[in-house]
């Protein structure tokens, strides 16, 4: 929220306030908090704080993109133990939210109706907190009021089932739908309405009725799904909101629109943006180079009439026409979405920042002779300027383009003001379509999948958006390739493939490969104008596409997810601490995650 007042420093200044022989009704005391509705909204305000997901580079364990080589991470090659993946299960902030809950029970300075709105935002954001504990490990320890820390042996309790801690959340989130305004307005905008917590009612019943929750393929599961959805998306409509209709790309640059259902909102100086890793090497600081793009999303938005884009590997290097061929057909008439996502080699990075002798980052490979190598030859990444010299380097070349802020400079990476879309309706309406698809309603799937496509600038052609999908299965097919694409940068790829429980998709790619835009003949670049980029014929005769299999430069570093390991386990110090609780049953233990 734009005006975030938070009081958390002051709690604690309320645990060493001093003892006075007279009643001073001005003083801060945890006491007080309790009779002053500003303090009372300051405390919720800070749960926000504490609990609101912002941006994140979230490519590395996907295969959307790397942060560089050899940065593929323990998870991602199968290297997994107790140690390195167990969940600790913070309950801070669900001790904060139980404190507010018991609280609320006796304040009297509110009216009904403000109180209901808060206590309807404490049950959003502890549904929110015990979800992600259950979409980790499954069941954990429900504890829904403050506890006394005085009785020590109270504290230590066992795991609830998953079951019951399902039943808890949906009724928190069903009481916080009651208690909800429709919408907040002026100061409070951003905070959680109505729409928001049945939008992510939605999304929690969706990913409990896929297969990692549903191996069974419970049909009353994805029915519930289905209603919640359908519930959300008409509740939504009637509030004014929809997929945005402006260009895909202003989705995050116009903000407050139609699409945005729930928000994390920068702004300066107070709540500033970090984006200093997503930007290329040499227009940043501190770091650099995150969420580089790699071959499948490279290859996964299809071209603007709606067809998919292919390849054929062997024609690309030994077929020079092919190769020319294939090189406009990447880089002209792709879908919208693809240039409003990714950043590609032989274009101009949209910044402010101007380098060295005034050149723009506009980047590409050479090839040079390498005895050391296997191959006998590397790739060197520059960026040009006018005599074809440069710096720079990279694993992918390729980088995120979404959502980034294209005021910020070098010296101002730290300063970025482009808001965080946690939910927006284009997740709710494609939610609501796979639910429709697995509750055996195929017209309403694919009429959002011809919506999506539509809003993205896809071609109609003869009234499918390229989409040819028919049967359930293929539609359930479609939908993964489009979310994809739809959501790419946006932290839901992992999700989507751990509860399709499809890691499997990760393992067949084996590294992570990219397609390097190569010079011909680097004599060609002496004069060359850096105005112009690779959307000009002439500029793509000087490249040609090489496929590079492996960017990590390392065989150590393949995609091997267990496929035997779908939930994660409960830390050692967690057990150590309380002999109460059980161990997920893939690790070892008793406890099922799946009843």
């Amino acid at each position: 929220m734009k005006s975030k007042k938070l009081i958390y420093g002051l709690c604690l200044a309320f645990l060493t306030s001093c003892s006075l022989d007279y009643k001073n009704t001005g003083a801060i005391n945890p006491d007080n908090v309790w009779m002053d509705k500003t303090m009372i909204n300051s405390y919720l305000t800070d749960v926000y704080g504490k609990m609101m997901p912002g941006w994140s580079p979230s490519a590395n364990g996907t295969d959307e993109g790397m942060n560089g080589p050899t940065s593929m991470g323990d998870f991602a090659r199968g290297q997994i133990t107790i140690d390195n993946q167990g969940q600790k299960l913070d309950y801070a902030n669900i001790d904060r939210i139980n404190f507010f809950l018991d609280k609320m029970e006796t304040v009297t300075v509110l009216s009904d109706a403000e109180k209901k709105q808060m206590v309807g935002q404490a049950l959003f954001w502890r549904a929110w907190d015990y979800w992600g504990k259950v979409w980790n490990v499954g069941g954990v320890p429900l504890i829904l009021h403050f506890q006394d820390v005085t009785n020590v042996p109270s504290l230590f309790v066992s795991r609830n089932s998953t079951t019951e801690c399902m039943t808890q959340i949906l009724k928190d989130l069903d009481d916080a739908i009651a208690n909800l305004p429709d919408v907040w307005t002026g100061n409070d905008y951003g905070r959680i309405d109505k729409g928001t917590a049945m939008a992510f009612k939605g999304r929690v019943l969706l990913r409990y009725a896929s297969p990692l929750f549903n191996p069974n393929n419970d049909q009353k599961r994805w029915d519930a799904a289905y209603k919640a959805n359908k519930d959300a998306v008409d509740f939504l409509k009637s509030m004014g909101k929809g997929l945005y209709e402006g260009k895909f790309e202003d989705i995050w640059y116009n903000e407050r629109n139609k699409e945005v259902i729930m928000l994390n909102q920068y702004y300066m100086p107070d709540h500033k943006l970090d984006q200093k890793n997503i930007r290329p090497e040499p227009l940043t600081k501190d770091g650099a180079n995150d969420n580089q793009t790699i071959f499948p999303l490279l290859m996964a938005y299809p071209k603007k009439d709606g067809t998919p884009l292919k390849l054929d590997l062997n024609r690309l290097a030994n077929d020079p026409t092919y190769n020319e061929q294939f090189i406009t057909d990447f880089y002209v008439g792709r879908d919208p979405r693809f240039y409003a996502t990714i950043f590609s080699p032989g274009t101009a990075y949209p910044a402010k920042d101007v380098l060295t002798g005034g050149m723009k980052y506009w980047n590409a490979w050479k090839k040079i002779a390498d005895p050391t190598s296997p191959t006998g030859f590397k790739y060197s990444t520059l960026i040009f300027n006018e005599l074809g010299k440069g710096v720079g380097g990279s694993s992918s070349g390729y980088f995120q383009l979404k959502g980034v802020d294209r005021d910020l400079t070098i010296p101002t990476v730290y300063e970025g003001k482009t808001d965080w879309i946690e939910i927006r309706f284009a997740e709710v309406l494609m939610n609501y379509g796979e639910c429709a698809n697995e509750t055996g309603k195929s017209a309403e799937a694919l009429g959002v999948l011809y919506d999506i496509r539509k809003r993205a600038g896809i071609e109609a052609g003869s009234g499918n958006y390229g989409i040819t999908a028919n049967s359930q299965t293929n539609i359930r097919q479609a939908y993964m390739d489009e979310r994809f694409i739809e959501f790419a940068y946006e932290g839901k790829r992992f999700a989507d493939l751990r509860r399709w429980k499809r890691y499997d998709i990760l393992n067949s790619l084996k590294y992570r490969s990219g397609l390097n835009a190569v010079i011909k003949n680097e004599s060609s670049l002496v004069g060359f104008d850096w105005t112009k980029d690779m959307y000009d014929p002439a500029v793509r005769k000087l490249f040609r596409f090489e496929y590079v299999e492996n960017l990590d430069g390392d065989n150590q570093y393949q995609f091997k997810v267990d496929l035997q390991h779908w939930f994660y386990p409960i830390h050692k110090e967690v057990l150590d601490r309380n002999s109460k609780i059980e161990q997920n049953t893939e690790w070892g233990g008793s406890f099922d995650p799946l009843k």
